[in-house]
């Protein structure tokens, strides 16, 4: 009998440091597996795991830093085909597509017991699924092995690279066909699983990568046609999405349920990570000062061009959305006063009632935040109290749907009120305004291609910032070379902070990239690490080395 390749990638060689569990469903093999409606569902159901959906770690770029973590291989500039990311990435990617192509050659065997509209919609869910790992893989890799079937070994080994633009044809086409069957939406009381809308938002998000601008275009324009009959829209309240009820609400398109009760989450040394060392934290997770200089002024302009900046009270009349996302300055926060001033040695404390010593300034606890900032967004008390985070996965949200419409319009030179709708209902809802009365909120009035291009830019950036979406917008639009060869800025040491200048000596310089430069700031400000990327081949992954040693006919990216 011929041995199948249900293996995730077209290598055998899986370590023991992977999290995800590599092994085949439950041992199953299509002998003994695919025959009925229970094993189809758990077939599909075990793809609905965060390890199969996870986007780009925020640590790959201007957005977060690690206080521990000196580099890593995409800012460190050290990718190579031995990297265990990279490794894990294709091993997890090829994992998924090798199951839904077992589940393919084999859901027939349950025709006799299983009623046609569950095999037509399970289906539809596993083209889905599969359609999203060629995504992730074509976008980061480029030309990759396409398998479309189950594959002997020996056919395995001869596999080479197909062309990007084929992989990305066929991926429309199956979200096209998946889409015609998914439900617009389930019960409010269902699990969340993959939609019509969801199947669309893929879709517009790789276009949107591959520079596919009509596409782009037209699958966002069918998810906002879902959001006009009442299928999604924008939770009222910006900062509340990112909780457990907010995961509920209609902005989510798709996203993964995770819970403590069913022992899919995060400990103590997670959760400790994030929070505040008042907290019982160490604040080692930190939002950079490229990110916080990044958010808008309530005029609607960058803190370089605006009057009512002050670097000495940078979280002052500031886009609403930098309070949702870092932690205000002089704010209780998870039941402290959050005060990193050198000078501040005591803050009190909502949750005693007293003054306590202050953990959070560095004159106190030398590994207090280097940057000063903490993460807000998606944080709550419950975090503190349990030291378990088992939030939501967020996949896609529908803000990303409005922004992927207003850019692809604008790239296709289509600039018109319906852009500016777009960008504007995100920009309403951060102040809480409705987006009809643009004088109450920065409305963006401007129909000029070069300043639209910035401003979604800018928008995308505040908007998402820590959900993922950073690193590849920086590999797209080719700022990579630019925004990650500069240093991360922190604070600096107490000993040395010019009191009359904390926390920042002066207005941070925005180029139009929207890249800040910190050069001009002297001893004022300390550099943490310097970034590398090597502009020369790193806006491609390297292919696994172990998979080149399984099959030459695979060749390797650029320089690498």
């Amino acid at each position: 009998m011929k041995k199948y390749l249900y293996i995730a990638t077209l290598s055998l060689t899986l370590t023991s440091c992977h999290k995800l569990d590599l092994n085949p469903l439950s041992e199953a093999t299509n002998e003994n597996f695919y025959r009925n409606q229970t094993e189809l569902e758990l077939a599909v159901n075990d793809l609905y795991r965060s390890d199969f959906w996870g986007k780009d770690n925020e640590l790959y770029s201007d957005n977060e830093w690690h206080r521990a973590q000196l580099t890593n291989a995409v800012i460190g500039g050290t990718m190579n085909s031995e990297d265990s990311g990279v490794r894990t990435y294709w091993l997890v990617s090829y994992k998924a597509i090798a199951r839904v192509n077992s589940f393919m050659k084999n859901k027939d065997k349950a025709v006799d017991n299983t009623a046609a509209s569950v095999i037509s919609r399970l289906t539809a869910e596993m083209q889905v699924i599969r359609a999203y790992q060629y995504a992730k893989l074509i976008t980061h890799f480029g030309d990759v092995p396409f398998i479309e079937g189950v594959l002997t070994l020996e056919e395995s080994y001869g596999k080479d690279r197909t062309d990007k633009t084929k992989i990305m044809e066929f991926v429309f086409k199956e979200l096209d066909e998946a889409a015609a069957i998914l439900p617009e939406s389930y019960g409010s009381g269902s699990v969340q699983r993959l939609t019509k809308g969801a199947a669309l938002a893929i879709k517009a998000r790789l276009a949107l990568y591959m520079e596919q601008w009509t596409v782009a275009k037209e699958a966002s324009a069918q998810v906002i046609a879902l959001a006009d009959k009442g299928i999604y829209q924008l939770n009222t309240n910006f900062g509340a999405v990112f909780t457990k009820q907010g995961s509920l609400t209609k902005e989510m398109i798709f996203c993964i349920p995770r819970s403590e009760v069913d022992k899919v989450s995060n400990g103590a040394a997670y959760v400790q990570d994030y929070i505040s060392r008042n907290a019982g934290g160490f604040g080692a997770w930190l939002p950079t000062r490229d990110l916080v200089d990044a958010f808008e002024t309530t005029e609607g302009k960058p803190i370089d061009e605006s009057a009512t900046y002050n670097p000495q009270n940078p979280f002052a009349n500031r886009d609403p959305r930098l309070a949702a996302t870092v932690v205000p300055f002089n704010t209780q926060w998870l039941g402290y006063n959050y005060s990193p001033h050198p000078d501040s040695l005591t803050v009190h404390s909502s949750k005693f009632g007293r003054q306590v010593s202050n953990k959070d300034s560095r004159a106190v606890a030398a590994f207090a935040s280097y940057t000063g900032f903490l993460w807000k967004k998606g944080i709550d008390q419950s975090w503190a109290d349990r030291l378990v985070e088992d939030s939501d996965v967020i996949v896609f949200r529908y803000p990303e749907i409005l922004l992927t419409y207003a850019e692809a319009k604008v790239q296709l030179g289509e600039a018109d009120e319906s852009v500016l709708k777009a960008i504007n209902t995100i920009r309403a809802r951060a102040y809480q305004k409705s987006v009809e009365n643009i004088t109450d909120y920065p409305a963006i009035k401007t129909l000029n291609v070069v300043e639209l291009t910035k401003i979604i830019r800018r928008e995308r950036r505040v908007e998402f910032a820590k959900e993922g979406l950073r690193y590849m917008d920086l590999i797209r639009w080719r700022l990579a070379e630019f925004a990650l060869t500069k240093p991360v800025i922190g604070l600096p040491d107490p000993a040395k902070q010019d009191r009359s200048k904390w926390p920042f000596p002066g207005v941070t310089p925005i180029d139009d990239m929207g890249i800040a430069d910190y050069s001009g700031f002297g001893s004022h400000v300390k550099n943490l690490i310097e970034r590398k990327f090597d502009k020369s081949k790193q806006y491609l992954w390297p292919i696994p080395a172990v998979e080149i040693r399984i099959n030459p006919n695979i060749k390797q990216n650029p320089n690498y």
